[in-house]
């Protein structure tokens, strides 16, 4: 049973920045020093509704600090634009890095927000031409954007995915240069309820094996974690949010999907310690 809140809502993140950061990750605001880990990723990894992400398992597994890096509504163009993460990594002892759908980021077809890369803010002309008919004025996210062309227009559809995902591998490949020292990758596969499956894919969105693969020679290892079916059935029990939010905590993972992630990487991380 969720735990609703009226008024605030439920819970507390100690939203903190780091250096001359403008992002807000999720506190209390940590001290960047000591042999901590650096936990990169979108709202996964920040754990809206979920008292205690899978970063702060792993802190409390592995007896360590493991800052979170995670961001609300983040894309790949989040940390690449962020030179404070490359600099938190240089000074972490390891960095995980969640792998984040091809959806959200700014590529020719199409503009997203700087920082909340969810955010669809405009069609290019190239876009334009290639869905003649389609009103992008309509469309407020991404996802919702990508559904309907999907829909409507299936097969020029399929001509923007290859070219999404061919983005998508050469700015990771970018990302991995950035950050310095060991890096594991983070492949969260889909957390949904079965019943809640996308018309667009598993999570991360448009994201392949073939993809994944490209990235091998750059990281130092990819930890692929499947929730199981009985944490994506969970719903949205454990999770804490206002009545209003329980729509939003439906589509984000719960405590038990957290708890796989952390002790999958429990088993990991401590061979490069």
């Amino acid at each position: 049973m969720a735990f609703e809140y009226a008024g605030d809502g439920a819970l507390d993140y100690f939203p903190c920045r780091y250096g001359k950061s403008k992002l807000l990750f999720r506190g209390p605001r940590r001290a960047l020093e000591g042999e901590f880990i650096a936990a990169m990723g979108g709202t996964e990894t920040y754990g809206k509704f979920v008292a205690e992400p899978w970063p702060s398992l792993l802190e409390a597994g592995l007896g360590r600090p493991v800052v979170n890096f995670g961001v609300l509504n983040a894309g790949i163009d989040v940390f690449l634009q962020e030179p404070q993460l490359a600099a938190a990594s240089k000074a972490a002892k390891l960095t995980v890095i969640q792998l984040l759908g091809a959806q959200n980021m700014s590529n020719p077809y199409y503009a997203v927000h700087p920082r909340r890369n969810d955010r669809f803010l405009r069609a290019s002309n190239q876009m334009r031409t290639a869905f003649r008919g389609i009103d992008f004025t309509e469309f407020n996210f991404t996802r919702h954007m990508l559904g309907a062309l999907k829909q409507r227009e299936p097969e020029k559809f399929e001509f923007l995915v290859q070219d999404l995902q061919a983005s998508w591998v050469q700015r990771m490949k970018t990302l991995l240069t950035k950050i310095e020292g060991v890096k594991i990758l983070l492949w969260m596969g889909d957390y949904h309820p079965p019943e809640m499956a996308d018309p667009l894919g598993a999570e991360p969105l448009l994201v392949t094996e073939r993809m994944v693969d490209e990235l091998r020679p750059l990281a130092t290892e990819i930890l692929r974690v499947e929730p199981s079916v009985m944490a994506r059935s969970a719903g949205t029990a454990g999770m804490q949010f206002s009545a209003l939010e329980e729509p939003a905590a439906a589509m984000v993972p719960g405590p038990m999907v957290h708890r796989e992630i952390a002790e999958a990487l429990g088993r990991v991380v401590p061979r490069y310690l």
